[in-house]
């Protein structure tokens, strides 16, 4: 175990977050602006450690809440783009922040444009659409009426109008995209014939930007989340992609091993007998569980690397523990560190790994790490 270093912690590459954003701006015509997604703790990665790094980098970051706006705002003099749904309290501090917020619906603009009123400020505001999305956002059937209202607000500025894609990386039939697409740029139409006429406009984030924005750069602005941080949206789009661009992973969950030893035949281990050895077994005992991010559903089932080697869970995944089995792992010590995510000598464990083992995605895979896990930039 290094000196200096916590006993677990979260590595976080420089160089690799810098690789991907590069990658996705060679992708990209016209002047479109990036905005770097780092919502959810940065999926995981840590907010203030990624939005330092690519500051310089990026155009825009956008965040889902006023809470992580005050935190990134810390690090940032960037615009910052609130697109998750805020109460009255959370208006106040986005625009005390000058961020830019979304609005939902007409009841949420108008609460918008009140607030706004009385902090004698005018606030930037982009305007969801649900085009088939079926979730946040203004209805098609909506829209005329709300142009109408909009014009009567005083205290915002609709700086942009944007929509998200249902089902685009996990699919060859775009048709259901398409028509999000179409009925998109329909509204956008509607609202520029009304006079709103330098609109910002985006619906593509990662996944759309290797499907519809690649080359063409239909909007001015992309949200770029998962791919900036090195993973893939699916496996589909990493195949149709990869010699176009490579993506490397920002990400190294360490640990160190906390206890060896040695256990008989039929000796259970963990909470609730589910693995009972067979044989003498050497076990590690490693101090990271479900509270710290690793999916409870790893239970004999997931794997981590010690020495290079892979090491397979035995027993339940407990809140702050779990064993693995070092039997055929040689010279292993006490202390010696234990990789959870990312390469360790010549073998790698890949979100897309723990996302498969545990019946999730890897967007899940990094984003429920612990935010009390040091963050270390290498």
């Amino acid at each position: 175990m290094q000196k200096n270093l916590p006993l677990s912690y979260i590595e976080i590459s420089k160089e690799n977050l810098i690789h991907n954003i590069k990658q996705f701006k060679s992708l990209l015509t016209n002047g479109t602006k990036i905005a770097s997604v780092v919502k959810a703790n940065a999926y995981g990665h840590g907010d203030k450690e990624v939005v330092k790094i690519i500051s310089p980098y990026t155009d825009y970051f956008q965040v889902n809440s006023a809470e992580e706006l005050e935190r990134v705002r810390k690090y940032t003099k960037k615009p910052i783009l609130v697109f998750g749904y805020t109460d009255e309290e959370g208006i106040k501090k986005a625009i005390k922040l000058s961020a830019i917020l979304s609005a939902f619906d007409l009841i949420h603009l108008l609460k918008i444009n009140y607030i706004s009123g009385l902090l004698k400020k005018k606030t930037k505001v982009h305007v969801a659409i649900d085009s088939y999305l079926g979730r946040e956002g203004i209805m098609p059937s909506q829209i005329e009426n709300l142009i109408l209202e909009i014009k009567k607000l005083k205290n915002i500025e609709l700086d942009g109008i944007y929509s998200h894609f249902a089902n685009i990386e996990d699919t060859m039939n775009f048709t259901h995209a398409q028509k999000q697409i179409d009925t998109y740029h329909e509204y956008v139409e509607m609202f520029k014939k009304n006079g709103f006429k330098n609109l910002k406009t985006h619906i593509s984030a990662t996944s759309g930007i290797l499907v519809y924005e690649n080359g063409n750069s239909l909007h001015n602005i992309v949200r770029l989340g998962i791919g900036l941080y090195g993973m893939w949206p699916s496996e589909h789009l990493e195949y149709l992609n990869k010699k176009k661009i490579t993506l490397k992973p920002v990400l190294k969950w360490v640990t160190h091993i906390a206890q060896i030893k040695i256990l008989p035949a039929n000796h259970p281990i963990g909470y609730g007998l589910t693995f009972i050895t067979k044989k003498i077994t050497k076990i590690a005992v490693i101090p990271q569980g479900y509270a710290d991010g690793l999916p409870r559903s790893l239970s004999n089932n997931g794997e981590v690397l010690i020495r290079g080697k892979r090491a397979k869970i035995l027993g339940r995944v407990a809140m702050n523990m779990i064993v693995v089995d070092i039997s055929n792992i040689k010279d292993v010590l006490p202390e010696d560190e234990v990789v959870i995510l990312g390469r360790q000598d010549k073998n790698e464990i890949i979100a897309e790994q723990i996302a498969k083992e545990s019946d999730t995605i890897n967007y899940e895979a990094t984003t429920r790490i612990s935010a009390l896990l040091p963050r270390i930039v290498k």
